[in-house]
C-alpha cells in the first residue's frame, strides 16, 4: 500500500516541475529532462569553446553594445545582479523604456539564431528525434513544427523585429 502512494504521487506523474518519475520505465517530461542539462550545457560549451578571454570575447563587438547585451544589462543592474560603477546614474525610467523597445528586436535576433542553429544541425545530419531532444520537445514532430514557425515569422520580418 505504502509502495502504491508512493507511486501516485507528484514524482510519479512526470509533471513539469515534479520530481524525477521514481519508476524507471517512466519516461521524464522532456522540458523537465532539458532543464536538468542546462549546467552541463553550459559548462560544455564554455570548457571546449569559452575556456579563454579571447575565445569569450569572439561573439561580442568590442566598442558597441548588442541589443541583447543592453537588455540583459539593465535586467541585472534593475534587479541587483550587477551593481553600478561609482558616477554611475540610476537606472530610469527611460532606461527601462529603452530596454523593452529592444526586446522585440532581441527575440526577433533569437529567432534567427535559432532558426540558424536547426538548419545547422539538420545540414550535420541530426535527426529531428535528436533535435526535439535537445530543445526539450516531446515529439520529433513538435521540432519540426517550431522550426516551420521560425522560419515563418523570420521570413515575414525579412530578418527585422515585427514592429
Amino acid at each position: 500500500m505504502a509502495s502504491e502512494q508512493a507511486a501516485s504521487g507528484p514524482a510519479a506523474s512526470g509533471r513539469p516541475g515534479s520530481d524525477p518519475p521514481a519508476d524507471p520505465f517512466t519516461p521524464p517530461h522532456p522540458d523537465q529532462a532539458r532543464a536538468h542539462r542546462v549546467h552541463a550545457s553550459l559548462f560544455r560549451i564554455a570548457e571546449r569553446h569559452a575556456a579563454t578571454d579571447e575565445q569569450r570575447l569572439r561573439q561580442i563587438h568590442p566598442s558597441v553594445l548588442a541589443p541583447h547585451e543592453a537588455v540583459r544589462l539593465v535586467s541585472f543592474l534593475l534587479s541587483g545582479a550587477a551593481r553600478l560603477d561609482d558616477g554611475e546614474p540610476e537606472v530610469d525610467r527611460a532606461d527601462i523604456t529603452a530596454a523593452l523597445s529592444l526586446v522585440p528586436r532581441v527575440r526577433g535576433e533569437m529567432d534567427e539564431l535559432e532558426t540558424g542553429l536547426l538548419q545547422m544541425a539538420r545540414g550535420r545530419g541530426m535527426t529531428w528525434p535528436e533535435i526535439a531532444f535537445g530543445l526539450g520537445l516531446g515529439t520529433p514532430q513538435a521540432a519540426r513544427q517550431r522550426y516551420e514557425r521560425l522560419v515563418g515569422r523570420t521570413a515575414d520580418t525579412g530578418g527585422r523585429e515585427a514592429e
